[in-house]
């Protein structure tokens, strides 16, 4: 609430935003008030101001969720869809309800991780492809490597296809989540690979309609509490509505629904929708060993994988793993950075991939890493806005004492070390003494 109350200044990747969807953001009064002041976008460095979000979200604090679901700001909000064209409802809000589930897990070289469960296809699906790729000695075949790639690239078109056929709301399909995440269930990928060629496509129009734009955040403290938490309105500003007076961008999420009928994400009254968010929680031996986490939609699950094995093959550091080139596919044509040689590319695609060199692939990666010896880092990339921010300090220990020391014209800062680290004595018979310590005598106070 004090972040929105307060503002905040336009990035040049917040402005680059507003100018990639102005179009359809100026066709909306109340977004385009907000966001494209005289109908031109802000500009980096301008003040953005959040203060009708800000009253919104402090009414939610003060009165609770059902100011929303069963009070004047459902109202506003069901008022003000109705006016224009849309079908939410009073009793729609009321009867929305949220579903707490148990994580998945599954275990990797030693390291256990925790991922979100149905309807998501993050958490089983990241966990699938860490069985497949355990078989394998990852570090051997190198970083960036053609081989590597292939293998890589392989494992996310059988993961894919897993998810076409079985993953959505486990209230209105059955997905099998103990058979995708068993480490049987990886026999068949080892018997059919080829690592010297590319499988048959996955036939295009099977894929998912996410978007890439989603927020994550990951926290954690010196007790040991972690959060990976990501939220998303779908697309670049949702649906680029904004409902008056509230500074609510409503999303357009239902977009991401298969209109046909008869498919594990096909749109049904009540159903909730499958994404690629991949909050993931990993511990060894018990402990917090790292967080992470990215928007990119259909690509989350495939990135954090790959900063997986960046962090526990190839040994990088936090912010090696989140910045190191990517690659993607979901069944059809493979995107691979151009961080990677356009050598190794070639080799990828002799194999018989149809590989893209593009800028980035998936968004801004995030990461909090419980180091050894207790201490955190955190890291995020370039390919978002995105900030690792830490508060240290604290205490002074008890008996410490701050003595500050002048000098004299004959003594220097040396000496003064020489006197706390070993008394001596300038005369016989002066233990304890040391020459030109004034004490502030002669200099007065320093600070």
């Amino acid at each position: 609430i004090r972040f929105a109350e307060g503002g905040f200044r336009a990035s040049e990747y917040f402005h680059d935003s507003i100018v990639e969807s102005g179009d359809v953001m100026a066709r909306f009064p109340e977004t385009a008030a907000t966001y494209m002041p005289g109908r031109e976008p802000l500009k980096t460095g301008d003040q953005v101001d959040r203060s009708d979000y800000a009253r919104t979200l402090r009414a939610i604090a003060e009165n609770g969720p059902d100011h929303l679901y069963n009070g004047p700001l459902g109202a506003i909000v069901c008022d003000f869809l109705g006016r224009n064209g849309g079908i939410i409802t009073m009793r729609d809000l009321a009867d929305y309800r949220t579903v707490d589930r148990t994580p998945v897990r599954g275990e990797y070289r030693g390291y256990e991780f925790f991922g979100p469960p149905p309807p998501s296809a993050g958490g089983v699906h990241l966990i699938e492809m860490l069985n497949m790729l355990e078989e394998f000695d990852i570090a051997e075949m190198g970083f960036g490597s053609a081989g590597s790639i292939h293998l890589m690239l392989e494992a996310m078109k059988k993961a894919f296809s897993d998810r076409i056929r079985y993953t959505g709301d486990p209230d209105y399909v059955e997905v099998p989540v103990d058979r995708l995440i068993a480490k049987h269930h990886v026999e068949d990928f080892i018997d059919d690979l080829d690592m010297e060629k590319a499988s048959p496509e996955i036939e295009p129009g099977q894929g998912s309609n996410e978007s890439e734009h989603t927020t994550h955040v990951t926290v954690a403290d010196a007790d040991g509490n972690v959060v990976a938490a990501t939220q998303t309105i779908n697309e670049l500003w949702g649906s680029k509505v904004t409902v008056p007076g509230t500074g609510m961008l409503l999303n357009n999420t239902q977009a991401m629904f298969d209109p046909h009928p008869g498919n594990a994400l096909s749109v049904q009254p009540g159903k909730r929708v499958t994404s690629s968010m991949a909050p993931t929680i990993v511990l060894r031996d018990g402990q917090p060993e790292f967080a992470i986490g990215l928007p990119g939609g259909v690509k989350i699950f495939t990135s954090v994988l790959q900063a997986v094995l960046n962090l526990v093959d190839h040994r990088m550091s936090a912010q090696e793993a989140v910045e190191a080139p990517r690659v993607w596919t979901q069944g059809q044509e493979v995107e691979i950075e151009t961080g990677i040689s356009e050598e190794v590319r070639s080799a990828v695609a002799a194999k018989g991939h149809r590989v893209i060199p593009v800028t980035a692939v998936g968004g801004g990666m995030n990461i909090v890493r419980f180091e050894p010896g207790g201490t955190l880092s955190g890291a995020a990339c370039w390919r978002a806005d995105g900030h690792a921010v830490g508060i240290g300090g604290g205490f002074a220990r008890p008996g410490a004492r701050f003595k500050p020391l002048a000098y004299g014209p004959e003594t220097s800062p040396q000496d003064d070390v020489m006197s706390e680290q070993e008394p001596v004595s300038d005369e016989p018979g002066e233990p304890g003494e040391s020459p030109g310590r004034s004490n502030g005598e002669n200099g007065g106070e320093r600070s």
